[in-house]
């Protein structure tokens, strides 16, 4: 009976080790098997030694199975990503809901791969993508996108969500009411521009449920980013303060940072001066509140002047008021350092001078302050600064404002810059980062900029880019690997810039844009990019998702810039006063406009619906879902501010947006040429302008329903539309 019961005993030691056994999958196991389950049962991974304080991963094929080893889960998961794109061809997006397609057998490695990255430090994201493509993820999204960034190597993310449930607290112990606090913060769209201390008050209140839901989404965010040894970076205190703090604190030195973006006095920032005793309180509080909900890994993003002006612009200040930001948070934590993103020093070159900067990134102590050159690929500020006076930076493709869809970037120009950043740019320079303003837009060079954080040394293009395009397609083709050669030579050839979108996107004028954003203009021949165009359907269908993607993505850019001609073919039919040429035109406009809507509709990422749908699911009733919807609505339209500077910044190539929004906007403007004609009158810029504002007010609160799943064949409507304007565009 004994032996029968220690067998018994053991037998369910045993079976309980076995489970436990089977639940103690580690980080890196559990993102296989969210990324390639297909494959997770034949991929062992292996903790390697730490080799000259470099992260590093080797692949290997043995006895069947991959053999994937590396100091870390982070370099894990960058040599899982290299076995997919170089052995796979496979494309992993930043977005759930695009397909992982796999090989059907996996593949075998002919020999031991090992490679090291080059930089010690990956930055990833920037205030406005929390804004332009984040604002209504759930942990689903926010999963994936953790194991893109893992996929890419990328060890340093901004995670700034939740951090208005730690105001609310701070705020709420220094006296301030409820709607008092949920007032100061804007709508959860504009929520980074509150944060970056631009606007306050801006189509707030924010709902408190919103507050919660976000602090749960943040822990659980920070605590996947650190299973996959990355160091999450959380926010400080860099002097933003609610306005009614003035009335708790009569003698603080609190102003107004004045107008940004069009937005007049109800919605200034304050800015409480990092001089005044109160500032160091205020940091107390909020690092210790975040620290307690959130954990910290000691690296703190801060940016008290951005876009706007100090309180001072003497050096002495500048380097004071650095100082103290500094300082207070190595109060409250000793292992303190600050992130600084430096896109300020471009923007402000004028007011930021080197005199200015020096003194502010001098003043705190060498190597406890990280510098992000913002917009590497167009303006490097390390080359304007002596590498930034010493401090450690980290050189960043920006490459995307708004979200905006412009097929657009400088790949050539971007591997120039940065071998000749590792080469001349000092030992200072850490890392490599991207701070994009919005996802889904021009894919490639991202997928180029975190690889060179790996790289052993400058990068054969022309290769990588035949790699690339095998990837996109799923196997290697000549004709493929032509078509986006020709596309790196030809149109990413250029940095992104401000307000780019095709002429569609924009208000309708008779000449040019009557708005600074959006931005057509382009510096190729629309026909090669048609001819391109072309190449990419000759294989289409028989690939990947991604490829069915690059497609429309072309494909639109090449009918936007269309566009602009039968505009301006319309317009020389009204200076000529030739009805039926405008009319021939219109409808040539109107159906462009149609076409490119059904092209859009035919891929997830490219749907206004799912946009709205997204923001709708966060409400917990029906007012609060009303509220979301039009938050969702204006960020991507109208944007706010009651001189509309920023209208249209976000444009997007999205399906619904452009047959709905846009289009009418065109279809009210010929009505309006044309009664003016009718009336022998000229056509009124301004009074067009008053009736456009007023529709986009009215569209903004609308309730309409837009298709959320995709609705035909992406290259069965590319052939067509290739079919259908050959001529017009390309000449036959």
């Amino acid at each position: 009976m004994l032996r029968i019961t220690r067998a018994l005993t053991c037998l369910f030691i045993m079976l309980l080790g076995n489970v436990l056994f089977l639940r103690a999958a580690s980080p890196i196991e559990d993102l296989t098997k969210r990324i390639a389950k297909p494959f997770s049962q034949k991929i062992i991974f292996e903790k390697l030694a730490e080799r000259n304080g470099k992260d590093y991963f080797q692949l290997e094929s043995k006895n069947g199975k991959l053999i994937i080893g590396g100091n870390s889960y982070n370099s894990m998961a960058y040599g899982l990503n290299h076995y997919l794109k170089y052995y796979c061809n496979t494309s992993v997006s930043w977005y759930k809901d695009d397909a992982i397609d796999l090989p059907a057998v996996m593949p075998i490695l002919p020999s031991r791969i090992t490679q090291e990255a080059r930089v010690k430090n990956r930055f990833f994201l920037n205030y406005c993508t929390f804004g332009y493509t984040m604002p209504w993820w759930n942990w689903k999204d926010w999963e994936h996108l953790i194991d893109w960034m893992a996929l890419n190597g990328i060890n340093m993310p901004l995670s700034i969500t939740g951090q208005e449930a730690i105001w609310y607290k701070v705020w709420s112990k220094m006296g301030l009411s409820d709607l008092e606090i949920r007032s100061y913060f804007t709508g959860p769209a504009f929520l980074p521009w509150h944060r970056m201390s631009n606007i306050d008050h801006w189509d707030g209140p924010l709902p408190k449920s919103w507050l919660d839901n976000q602090l749960t989404l943040q822990k659980k965010i920070v605590a996947r980013e650190r299973e996959l040894n990355m160091k999450p970076i959380l926010p400080a205190f860099a002097g933003h303060v609610p306005k009614v703090i003035k009335e708790r604190f009569p003698s603080a030195r609190i102003t107004d940072l004045g107008t940004w973006g069009g937005f007049g006095e109800a919605y200034y920032s304050h800015f409480l001066d990092p001089l005044d005793p109160l500032f160091k309180q205020i940091q107390r509080a909020f690092l210790t509140e975040q620290t307690k909900q959130f954990g910290s890994d000691h690296i703190y993003g801060a940016d008290p002047f951005n876009e706007v002006t100090p309180p001072s612009w003497e050096p002495k200040y500048l380097a004071s008021a650095a100082d103290v930001i500094y300082s207070s948070m190595k109060e409250v934590d000793p292992s303190a350092e600050w992130l600084q993103m430096t896109w300020v020093f471009y923007y402000m070159r004028k007011e930021w001078t080197n005199e200015r900067i020096k003194a502010f990134v001098r003043a705190v102590p060498q190597d406890k302050m990280t510098l992000l050159d913002y917009y590497g690929e167009s303006t490097e500020v390390w080359k304007l600064t002596e590498s930034y006076f010493k401090q450690p930076y980290i050189w960043c493709y920006l490459g995307n404002f708004g979200g905006n869809s412009m097929v657009v970037g400088n790949l050539q120009t971007v591997e120039e810059r940065m071998e000749n950043a590792f080469k001349n740019g000092g030992s200072n320079l850490t890392g490599i980062g991207s701070t994009l303003e919005g996802f889904d837009i021009n894919p490639i060079m991202y997928d180029y900029v975190f690889e060179k954080a790996w790289s052993n040394g400058p990068t054969a293009v022309k290769t990588w880019t035949d790699k690339w395009a095998d990837r996109r397609l799923g196997y290697p083709d000549k004709n493929n690997q032509n078509a986006w050669n020709n596309l790196v030579k030809e149109v990413y050839n250029n940095p992104s810039k401000l307000g780019q979108g095709i002429l569609i996107n924009a208000k309708p004028a008779l000449k040019g844009t009557v708005h600074w954003t959006p931005n057509p203009k382009y510096n190729y021949a629309n026909k090669n990019l048609f001819n391109t165009w072309k190449q990419l359907l000759v294989t289409g269908g028989k690939g990947k998702q991604a490829s069915g993607y690059d497609a429309v993505n072309i494909g639109w850019q090449v009918l936007g810039n269309h566009f602009m001609k039968l505009r301006d073919d319309f317009t020389a039919a009204y200076e000529q006063k030739n009805i039926v040429e405008m009319n021939k035109n219109k409808k040539e406009m109107l159906d462009l406009i149609d076409d490119v809507d059904r092209l859009l509709a035919t891929q997830p990422s490219m749907l206004l619906g799912k946009w709205i749908e997204n923001a709708r699911k966060i409400g917990k009733d029906n007012a609060e879902k009303d509220y979301y919807e039009q938050d969702a609505r204006m960020l991507i339209t109208v944007w706010g501010g009651s001189q509309r500077s920023l209208n249209d910044y976000a444009n997007r190539g999205w399906a619904g947006l452009t047959g709905d929004f846009y289009k009418h906007r065109w279809e009210m403007f010929f009505d309006e040429v044309s009664m003016s004609m009718s009336q022998d009158k000229q056509f009124d810029d301004k009074v067009f302008k008053d009736k456009i504002h007023a529709f986009e007010d009215r569209w903004v609160k609308d309730r309409k329903k837009f298709p959320t799943t995709t609705i035909g064949d992406s290259f069965e409507l590319c052939r067509a539309m290739v079919s259908k304007y050959s001529s017009a565009i390309n000449g036959g």
